[in-house]
C-alpha cells in the first residue's frame, strides 16, 4: 500500500484483489471496494464526505496510470492498474467457478438488460441473483430501505456497484453497513462498456494515460470539466505533496 494526499492505494495486481475478495468470502466478512483514478482523488480533496469514503474503505484500487506511475515512483514497483472492466470480468468468471452470487446495482434497466444478456453468453452459470436501476437522483430514506431489503433477499456475496464517482462511493459508503453482502465494489461505466452502450478506449491509449482523451471525445460535454478542470488540479495537489513536501491532506473548497 502507498499513501496518496492522505488515501492509502493498493500497490499489488489484479489476481491480487481477487484473492482478497476469495478470502473475504471465505471469512464471510462485509466489505466495500473504491475503484478510484485521478477523478476520485481530486473528488475527495474537495469533499469532507468523499474522502471519508475513500478513507474508510477496505481497500481503493488504481483505476488510473496517473496512480499507478505515482505508486511505482513511490517505490511500490509492483503496482499494476486494477482496470474496472477488468476486475468485474475477471472476478465474474471466478464467481462462476467458485459460485459466488453477484448482484448487479446502476446504470439504467436498458443497460442492465443488455450486460445480463452479455455476461450470460460469457459465463452461463454465473448466478446473477438481481438487479437494479437507481433514479438519477439522491435516494429517499424509504428507497435506501427498500434497496436493502431487496439486495439483502437475494444473498448476494458480491454487490458490483455501476455508478459515476463520487455518487458510487458515497453510496456505498452509506449503505455497505446495512447489507449482508460480503463485498460492494464500485467500478464506474464498466457497466456501459460490457454492456456495448459507451465505447471503451483502445488498448493503447489505455496502457499510456490517454484514456481520459478518448472519453472526452465521446462524452465532450458530460466530461470536459471532469477531465480539463480536475487534471489540473490533480496535478497541483502532487506538486505540492510529491515535490514541495505538502503533508497536510485537509480538504480544498
Amino acid at each position: 500500500m502507498y499513501t496518496l494526499l492522505g488515501i492509502r492505494i493498493f500497490s499489488g495486481s489484479l489476481p491480487d484483489v481477487i484473492s482478497l475478495f476469495e478470502r473475504w468470502i471465505q471469512q464471510n466478512k462485509k466489505k466495500y471496494v473504491c475503484v478510484t483514478g485521478v477523478h476520485g482523488i481530486v473528488e475527495s480533496k474537495q469533499n469532507e464526505n468523499v474522502y471519508q469514503a475513500h478513507v474508510e474503505a477496505d481497500l481503493v484500487v488504481p483505476d488510473g496510470m496517473p496512480l499507478v506511475w505515482i505508486g511505482k515512483m513511490s517505490g511500490y514497483h509492483g503496482t499494476q492498474r486494477i482496470y474496472g472492466p477488468d476486475l468485474f470480468l475477471e472476478t465474474c468468471r471466478r464467481s462462476e467457478l467458485k459460485g459466488w452470487r453477484i448482484f448487479l446495482y446502476g446504470t439504467t434497466l436498458d443497460t442492465l438488460h443488455e450486460l445480463i444478456h452479455r455476461l450470460k453468453l460469457l459465463y452461463p452459470k454465473l448466478n446473477i441473483v438481481g438487479s437494479y436501476a437507481p433514479p438519477f437522483r439522491p435516494l429517499t430514506n424509504d428507497e435506501k430501505i427498500y434497496i436493502s431489503h431487496l439486495i439483502d433477499s437475494a444473498r448476494p456475496h458480491i454487490v458490483w456497484v455501476g455508478l459515476s464517482t463520487p455518487k458510487q462511493e458515497l453510496w456505498m459508503h452509506d449503505i455497505h453497513k446495512r447489507l449482508k453482502a460480503n463485498i460492494l465494489v464500485g467500478i464506474g461505466a464498466a457497466f456501459d462498456f460490457i454492456a456495448g452502450t459507451k465505447k471503451q478506449a483502445p488498448h493503447w491509449m489505455r496502457r499510456v494515460g490517454l484514456e481520459w482523451l478518448f472519453r472526452l471525445i465521446q462524452e465532450p460535454r458530460r466530461l470536459g470539466k471532469r477531465y480539463f478542470v480536475n487534471n489540473v488540479r490533480f496535478i497541483h495537489f502532487i506538486l505540492k505533496t510529491i515535490v514541495f513536501g505538502e503533508k497536510d491532506y485537509k480538504i480544498e473548497k
